[in-house]
């Protein structure tokens, strides 16, 4: 039987308005998270990553930013549409968000046991000693020993990875149906990452809660992602789950991103950089916005977006090298140079 769809989100636009103009974030963004289902969202800084999974929360500052179009639909019900009192019944109880910086997250004047145990005595109602109970088993969940004497403790008492894992303890300990993790290893060094990493993957098969993993390292996506969408200057370039990204990538985005990862099993000198920079979002170009950047581009490519090309049931890609039309003519081209080579 198939998994239910937990979380569709559809044709999302999301602007930000500053000094210098609006900032179009997030241009028309869709995708789908079933249950129990892990989907990382990668890309460079700035491309709208997090933009899209504070809109999926609710949690876009107003006034300066809004959705400006587009369903964030999360369990049958559209939560762009939800009174500011429904999103907060939405937010830490059916979804949760971890942030990046594990420091600010936490209030540096609370002890670990009384911010563990906020969340669910005020949403869930829970009596203090349930929300204790609770708190204990959430904290030996994330594997952080003695927790009886680190409920006592404040975060400058934890190291980094510890104060992470206190973090994803708390989005929890409500037992959400959806974690958002934005960039949850940043701060971290590498033995701690790989830690948290085995952490997210233990939990999922635990609780079974849907994860949407915002980064920019492809690293922690191999390790953790189930689906892949490749994300830039606010589109979603190309989705598709992680074998066919890894081997299939159909986007000169996706592998240029691809090319310019440290990989051990080559020399040092196959890492390329991605020239140029990404567009200006306060003006966002009429075509493919990685046009100036693409070694492949057509004239078509400057002037008009590219269409969704489906190589598969779970692989897309948007790009005119993918076109009908475009793959013909270069077929016609191979087969002229093969001629002349033959004769």
């Amino acid at each position: 039987m198939e998994e239910e769809v937990l979380l569709e989100v559809k044709d999302l636009h999301v602007s930000y308005k500053t000094h210098g103009g609006e900032v179009k974030a997030v241009r028309g963004v869709s995708f789908l998270l079933k249950k129990g289902e892990t989907l990382a969202i990668v890309g460079e800084s700035g491309c709208g990553k997090s933009a899209t999974s504070l809109a999926v929360m609710g949690l876009i500052p107003q006034p300066a930013g809004r959705i400006t179009g587009g369903t964030v639909s999360f369990k049958g019900q559209d939560t762009v549409k939800m009174s500011p009192k429904q999103k907060r019944k939405n937010q830490g109880v059916d979804m949760s968000m971890i942030f990046q910086d594990p420091m600010t997250a936490l209030n540096p004047t609370l002890t670990i046991g009384s911010q563990l145990t906020e969340g669910i005595v005020h949403q869930k109602r829970a009596t203090k000693a349930q929300a204790r109970k609770k708190a204990l088993e959430m904290l030996a969940l994330v594997g952080i020993s003695n927790p009886e004497e680190r409920m006592k403790q404040y975060p400058h008492q934890f190291s980094g990875g510890m104060r992470q894992r206190i973090v994803i303890a708390m989005a929890l300990i409500c037992e959400p149906d959806l974690i958002i993790a934005d960039e949850p290893t940043t701060a971290l060094d590498v033995t701690i990452q790989a830690q948290i990493l085995e952490l997210f993957n233990k939990i999922q098969k635990e609780t079974n809660v849907a994860i949407i993993m915002i980064t920019h390292d492809l690293g922690v996506v191999a390790k953790v992602a189930d689906r892949i969408a490749v994300m830039y200057a606010g589109k979603m370039v190309e989705t598709g789950d992680k074998r066919a990204i890894f081997y299939r990538s159909g986007h000169p985005y996706t592998q240029a991103l691809l090319h310019s990862v440290v990989r051990l099993d080559l020399p040092s000198n196959t890492l390329k950089p991605i020239e140029g920079a990404p567009p200006d979002l306060f003006s966002p170009p009429a075509g493919c916005a990685f046009s100036e950047r693409c070694p492949f581009a057509m004239e078509v490519c400057e002037h008009v977006q590219p269409p969704t090309t489906t190589l598969d049931s779970h692989h897309t890609v948007d790009c005119w090298l993918l076109d009908k039309r475009a793959v013909e003519n270069r077929q016609k081209v191979e087969n002229l140079l093969n001629q002349g080579e033959s004769s």
